[in-house]
C-alpha cells in the first residue's frame, strides 16, 4: 500500500516544518510552502501560515462540518472496513485508484474530527483487533493526533502516553507529536511542560530527545524568555549555542525582543568570564540582530537604535549578511557604516556587499554608484570589485581604478 503522493508529501512536509532540530526552518518553510500547500489542497487539507511558533500547522476545518461528527462506535466499524480495503490494495500492488484516494482523504478528515475520548476508543480497538493491523492506517491515525499538537498540546501528549504501543512506535511522527506539543504547551505554561518532560523522559528516552527539549525552550521563549534560559540548565543541555539560537529567534514584536534582550543579559551575567560567556554572547547578539533585521529595515534599525547596546554588542548584532531582505542591503550597509566605527564595521560591510553582489551584482552596482563618498563607500568598492570580477571583469577593473 502506498499513501497517495500528495498525502505523503504533506506528512513528510509537516514533519520537516514542525521539527525543531533544523534551526534554519523558517527559510525552508517559506521556500517550500507554496508547493506543499498546493499538494495538500488536493487531499482537502489546509495549511495555515500564520502560526507564530512553528511556521506552519494543519487546520482542522473538517471539525466544523456535521458530516464529520461521528461517534467512536461508528468510526470503528468504518475503520474495520477501510482497513480491509487498504490491505487488499496492498496485496494487489501498485498505487490506490481514485476512489480509494478519496476514501483516504475522507478517513483522515473523520479522524481529525474526533475528540480525544473517541480517539482513545479507536486506539484501543486497533490494538485489540488483528483486522486493523495495517501500517498505513496507523500512520494516518498518528498523523491525526499530530494535528492536535498545535491547538491542544496537553491532549496530544495525554493520548500519546495513554495510547497503545503503535502510536509510540510510529517513527518520526511520534517525535513530531512530542516536540510540537511541548513547544506549544511551553508558550502558555513552560513549568508544566518541563514537569511532563521530567515525568516521561525515562519512559520514552528515544522520543523525549534533544529535538523535543529544544522545542520546549523555543516555545517558552515566546512569552517567558527568562524561564527559557533557565530551561537550558534544567534540561541538562551540554552545548547551549543551539538553545540560545532558539530563544533569540522566537520574538515576533519589538516588545518581545526587548524582553528577550533583558533575559539574554541576565543569562550572560550568570556565566563565568571567558570562552563560555564569549561564545554565548556572540551567538545571542548575532541571532538577536538577525531577528530584528528580519522585521525589515525600518522596524529593525529603530529597535537596534533604541536597545542601548554597547559598541561591541552592536557589532555582533550587525552581522547581517544573511538576516536581511536583499533589497534593503544598501540601507543596512549605510546604517552600519554610520553607527559603528570603521574598525568594527568594515568586516560587516564587506560581508554584506559580497553577499549582495553575488546575489544581484547589478543592483549592488547601482547603489554603489549613488552612495556618498566616505569610508563605507571605500570598503564597498573594494569588495564589490573583487566579487564582481567573475561576472563583469571590465566593470570590476573600472571600479578598482
Amino acid at each position: 500500500m502506498k499513501i497517495p503522493i500528495a498525502l505523503s508529501l504533506l506528512i513528510l512536509g509537516i514533519g520537516a516544518v514542525l521539527g525543531w532540530q533544523d534551526h534554519q526552518r523558517y527559510a525552508t518553510v517559506h521556500a517550500c510552502h507554496d508547493k506543499l500547500a498546493a499538494e495538500a489542497a488536493k487531499v482537502g487539507i489546509v495549511l495555515n501560515a500564520t502560526h507564530e511558533t512553528n511556521g506552519l500547522r494543519v487546520t482542522r476545518r473538517e471539525r466544523l462540518h456535521e458530516d464529520n461528527e461521528v461517534d467512536a462506535n461508528n468510526a470503528t466499524a468504518q475503520l474495520i472496513s477501510f482497513a480491509k480495503e487498504l490491505k487488499a490494495n496492498e496485496q494487489k500492488g501498485g498505487p490506490p485508484d481514485k476512489a480509494l484516494d478519496e476514501k483516504i482523504t475522507k478517513f483522515l478528515g473523520r479522524m481529525m474530527a474526533l475528540d480525544p475520548a473517541q480517539l482513545k476508543i479507536i486506539f484501543a480497538e486497533i490494538h485489540a483487533n488483528p483486522e486493523l493491523e495495517n501500517k498505513a492506517l496507523k500512520d494516518l491515525i498518528t498523523f491525526s493526533v499530530m494535528t492536535l499538537a498545535s491547538d491542544h498540546p496537553q491532549t496530544a501528549l495525554m493520548l500519546f502516553t495513554e495510547s497503545p504501543d503503535f502510536l509510540k512506535a510510529s517513527g518520526f511522527l511520534s517525535n513530531q507529536i512530542i516536540s510540537t506539543s511541548l513547544a506549544k504547551w511551553a508558550e502558555d505554561d513552560a513549568a508544566a511542560a518541563l514537569k511532563w518532560v521530567h515525568t516521561n523522559v525515562e519512559k520514552f528516552p528515544n522520543l523525549v530527545d534533544g529535538r523535543a527539549i529544544h522545542g520546549m525552550i523555543s516555545g517558552a521563549a515566546v512569552n517567558d524568555p527568562k524561564f527559557a534560559f533557565k530551561l537550558i540548565a534544567e534540561s541538562g543541555i551540554q552545548d547551549s549555542s543551539s538553545a540560545i539560537r532558539d530563544i533569540l529567534g522566537a520574538p515576533k514584536t519589538s516588545e518581545q525582543r526587548t524582553a528577550t534582550l533583558a533575559a539574554l543579559l541576565a543569562h550572560l551575567a550568570t556565566l563565568p568570564e571567558g570562552e563560555l560567556r564569549d561564545k554565548a554572547s556572540g551567538t545571542g547578539f548575532y541571532f538577536l540582530g538577525k531577528n530584528a533585521a528580519e522585521q525589515g529595515f525600518e522596524v529593525g534599525s529603530k529597535w537596534l537604535e533604541n536597545a542601548a547596546l554597547t559598541p561591541e554588542q552592536l557589532a555582533k548584532a550587525c552581522d547581517l549578511s544573511y538576516g536581511i531582505k536583499r533589497e534593503e542591503s544598501g540601507q543596512w550597509i549605510e546604517w552600519i557604516g554610520a553607527k559603528l566605527p570603521v574598525e568594527k564595521s568594515k568586516d560587516r560591510i564587506g560581508q554584506m556587499v559580497r553577499k549582495w553582489t553575488e546575489t544581484d551584482h547589478q543592483a549592488a552596482g547601482k547603489w554603489l554608484a549613488t552612495t556618498p563618498a566616505g569610508p563605507t563607500k571605500d570598503i564597498s568598492i573594494r569588495v564589490y570589485a573583487e566579487t564582481v570580477a567573475k561576472y563583469e571583469p571590465e566593470s570590476a577593473a573600472q571600479w578598482a581604478m
